[in-house]
């Protein structure tokens, strides 16, 4: 069978499961809805969060990243899985014990304010919504090259997908569901790597294969520092980023990561607080097998794609490169009319001086998408058809499940912090459950239109998000946890200053009129969070330093929160 008949049969296999799963699992109540009625065992839990966690940024676009950016996209690699052990250890236990349903239901209430809970639920929109336009780009990748169909057309399906299981399901439907997309995300990802690290160095651990010899006897990663110097780009194995924005941006990532709320929600559907521990432990396992193979993702694509397509005729480009150009991703410009594709780092002044000048080229002639790189991989490596309609299904999966769990914090942040707790606190359990399936309905179809029309790469737009998580949330977590004499005034005061100051950053630099010479300090936007979070704490603490400390009751239920009493057990969810 062809390729795109492979597609459509893994494909619409894993879409039947996730669809029927979601029936089987549909929520009937409001806890069911929000929180999976508290139920769901450490290991399903951790499997689930696992899936949730891991987005197409880490499925589709890290790898991708590390491929171009080499020994800097560790950067990605640090920031999110030391974020993620960060919050499943720091702060998702206490939040567990506090048994609400979000994180704006937790502020909200930590901080006896209704304008904190406003301000929150603003800042749990603006980072979902910014990090599931990623999520949504993924698919439409995945639908446009694989499924022959426009780009627009695939996210408009990925959408009619998450809108049957999301809005049907609710948290209990989405989190079974993403435990059928975990195993089917890690099994996609896992089988082209074992496939090509055999191919190329004849070890089937690709963890162990990236730091292999090749059939000529030289190392995999000096071979490729060799193909990128050649080039004209830096070493693969040496960063070249400025220190300062290195830790800026590792930083921002790891605290972004503790301040996600589709993250932290996921700790709430256990039904101890020990339990929490537990499902981030088993959590953090299944993560790492994807985390430890995407370098060799990257290494093992790096290599094919230089060695396939740099200084060859184009005629003689494989069916992939074709295929790829149709969907705009991949992009040859015969600059000097000789058809051969010359693929260099022409802002390399010296290298373009000295070899491209010499040469008669005229400028670089490849440009490639990164978030291409690990669905290409296994065709440019001529792996066979069924492994590549499998990375497309785990690519989907990993979008998908990320998707559903963000439009869920979108829906509960309206339905339950916005109407319940404050517009409408009388409204009936099932006007709830109704107002939550409306208001994951609406974002669905707002997701849809900005993964069309997406403002940025998968992995640069997600590390926004995680940024502005970082300078909003995490402060007022952290603080609301450990700090009895944090009060609303100056969590607000914080959570605003965060906010502000890093969206502004991002997008003055962004699509203003700033230039990379104008960066403060060196800081690029996907590192700004972390100031972003230093200024939130420093006018968080300033304020609350010269206004009135909370009332006696909310500090005895912080420190209730945080003494581990009766660790076994937590707070009944209450709505």
């Amino acid at each position: 069978m062809d390729l795109t008949t492979w597609t459509y049969i893994i494909v619409g296999i894993t879409f039947a499961l996730y669809i029927g799963v979601a029936w089987w699992s549909r929520a009937g109540t409001t806890s069911e809805f929000y929180v999976a009625g508290g139920g769901i065992p450490p290991v399903i839990n951790g499997m689930a969060t696992a899936a949730d966690w891991m987005s197409a940024a880490s499925f589709i676009s890290m790898a991708g990243l590390i491929s171009f950016m080499g020994y800097q996209g560790a950067q990605y690699l640090m920031g999110w899985t030391g974020g993620y052990v960060l919050l499943a250890f720091l702060l998702a236990p206490y939040l567990r014990k506090f048994g609400k349903y979000t994180v704006p239901d937790f502020i909200g209430e930590r901080y006896y304010s209704q304008t904190a809970r406003l301000v929150a639920v603003i800042c749990a929109l603006f980072v979902s919504f910014t990090y599931v336009v990623g999520q949504m780009k993924g698919v439409g990748v995945a639908f446009s090259r694989f499924l022959e169909v426009p780009f627009e057309w695939g996210v408009v399906i990925g959408v009619g997908i998450v809108f049957f299981y999301a809005v049907l399901g609710g948290m209990k439907g989405i989190t079974y569901t993403q435990v059928v997309q975990y195993c089917v995300l890690i099994f996609a990802y896992l089988v082209p790597a074992i496939f090509i690290s055999v191919i190329m160095v004849g070890n089937p651990i690709p963890q162990l294969g990236l730091g292999s010899t090749m059939s000529d006897g030289t190392y995999l990663l000096a071979k490729l520092d060799a193909l990128c110097v050649d080039l004209g780009f830096n070493e693969y194995t040496t960063s070249h980023q400025g220190k300062v924005d290195l830790f800026f941006v590792t930083a921002a990532l790891m605290l972004g990561t503790a301040g996600l709320p589709h993250v932290i929600v996921r700790f709430f559907t256990v039904p101890k607080v020990s339990d929490a521990r537990k499902s981030a432990g088993y959590a953090l396992v299944f993560i790492a097998i994807l985390y430890t193979t995407a370098p060799a993702i990257a290494a093992f694509a790096r290599t094919n794609l230089v060695n396939t397509v740099n200084n060859k005729p184009y005629s003689e480009m494989p069916a992939w490169f074709g295929n790829w150009e149709k969907t705009g991703l991949l992009t040859y410009e015969d600059k000097n009319g000789d058809g051969i594709i010359q693929y260099y780092n022409d802002e390399n002044e010296e290298y373009v001086s000295a070899v491209a000048n010499t040469n008669g080229w005229k400028g670089n002639e490849l440009t490639v998408d990164r978030d291409i790189m690990v669905l290409a991989n296994p065709e440019i490596a001529k792996l066979p058809a069924w492994v590549i309609a499998l990375v497309v299904a785990g690519g989907l999966a990993a979008a998908l499940s990320t998707a559903a769990g963000l439009l869920l914090v979108i829906s509960t942040s309206i339905s339950h912090d916005l109407l319940k707790k404050w517009l409408h606190p009388k409204i009936s359990e099932k006007g709830e459950l109704k107002a939550a399936r409306a208001a994951i309905a609406v974002a669905v179809f707002v997701a849809g239109y900005f993964g069309i029309n997406p403002p940025g790469f998968v992995a640069q737009v997600v590390a926004w998000a995680f940024g502005l998580a970082a300078a909003s949330f995490f402060p007022a977590i952290l603080l609301g946890i450990f700090t009895k004499k944090m009060n609303k005034e100056g969590a607000v005061a914080g959570m605003i200053t965060g906010l502000v100051f890093t969206g502004a950053y991002i997008w003055y630099f962004k699509y203003g009129s700033g230039t990379p010479e104008q960066y403060w300090y060196g800081i690029s936007p996907e590192g700004i969070g972390t100031l972003g979070m230093l200024f939130n704490f420093a006018v968080a603490l300033t304020v609350s330093r010269f206004t009135p400390a909370p009332p006696v009751d909310v500090q005895e239920m912080v420190e209730n929160i945080r003494i581990p009493r009766d660790a076994g057990e937590a707070h009944d969810v209450q709505v």
